[in-house]
């Protein structure tokens, strides 16, 4: 049975962490081979499996020494039908993997969780394409169809809800989030965006939201960005906008490069981690109900402990302030 799918502990104000960009620390730092940087692949033996596992490890004992939850998400961006084809996976291999990945999470919420770091299980799903191009775009329907597979594998498999990353145009959130609903997931949209705080389809952030939720019914649990710097979008979240309380949740990539740089770079920018701990301070700041902080491209263990260190004082504030009202 699903630990959490009926009473997600985020949605409180404590503050929960996820881990860094996985595909880039396990490339760049672990030196490991990820072909078109399909993570999942590594579940395909022993070795690889447990590289996952002391990868994710990482995380659950960062959030135990901070006793702040922790969002375990699964390593399955690339784990959908058009890539699992290209790596050599048949559907039911894939589904394997999809299972496989959330079983991983299980045993790692087994090991770590405590009453103060309660761990919820993600099943991630991204895009059916490229994370930053959105060519040969779906419609809403047509990504539902395509999507809802992987997000069964999930809901079989006991995973908590489902999070979409790196989605880059509306009509493939949409989608996801329909299918999401039709099998009784909770599911959490995370859009990225260029340099101009723009979806790469040239739609404002806010519009997309509102677009999603429209067609939706609000059925997006809450909404996060993902893939992008901080000071690519901090611009486009002005105050007392209510659309902003929609944004529960930020992975950043550790560098400023625009996603078309990135895709060109050769080596690792880890930007630095106080720094983005800085900007996230700032950002929260900005979004009231922002409290799930973790990384993107380019960040690691180093640059979530440094988000700790820079944003849990915020947290304590608040949760003395609601304590002396209660006395009140």
């Amino acid at each position: 049975m699903a630990q959490y799918r009926n009473n997600l502990p985020q949605l409180s104000s404590d503050l929960f962490i996820t881990d860094g960009g996985i595909e880039t620390t396990l490339i760049f730092l672990e030196g490991l081979n990820l072909p078109d940087f399909a993570a999942f692949d590594l579940l395909k033996n022993d070795t690889g499996y447990q590289a996952l596992q002391e990868y994710f490890r990482t995380y659950a004992a960062l959030a135990r020494n901070y006793q702040v939850g922790l969002i375990l998400e699964s390593a399955t961006w690339r784990a959908n039908p058009d890539w699992g084809t290209k790596l050599g996976y048949s559907s039911t291999a894939l589904a394997e993997m999809n299972h496989k990945a959330i079983a991983l999470l299980h045993t790692i919420r087994q090991e770590y969780e405590t009453d103060q770091t309660p761990m919820v299980i993600s099943g991630c799903v991204g895009p059916r394409g490229d994370g930053y191009i959105p060519a040969n775009a779906m419609t809403a329907n047509e990504a539902a169809d395509y999507h809802r597979p992987q997000i069964e594998v999930f809901h079989n498999a006991d995973a908590d809800l489902v999070t979409a990353i790196t989605m880059n145009y509306v009509e493939e959130a949409i989608g996801i989030t329909c299918a999401a609903q039709l099998i009784g997931m909770p599911v959490v949209i995370s859009f990225t965006v260029e340099t101009d705080g723009n979806l790469p389809t040239g739609q404002t952030l806010k519009d997309a939201i509102a677009q999603v939720d429209a067609a939706t019914n609000q059925g997006s649990v809450y909404y996060m960005l993902n893939c992008a710097h901080p000071t690519h979008f901090a611009q486009v979240l002005l105050p007392n906008e209510p659309w902003l309380e929609r944004i529960r949740g930020i992975r950043a990539n550790a560098s400023t490069k625009s996603h078309a740089q990135l895709n060109e770079s050769e080596t690792l920018d880890a930007g630095n981690p106080e720094d983005l701990g800085n900007h996230y301070q700032a950002l929260k700041g900005k979004l009231k109900n922002l409290n799930v902080l973790g990384g993107c491209c380019g960040t690691d263990h180093r640059h979530i402990e440094a988000i700790c260190k820079a944003c849990l004082p915020l947290f304590w504030t608040h949760l003395s302030s609601q304590m002396r009202l209660e006395k009140v």
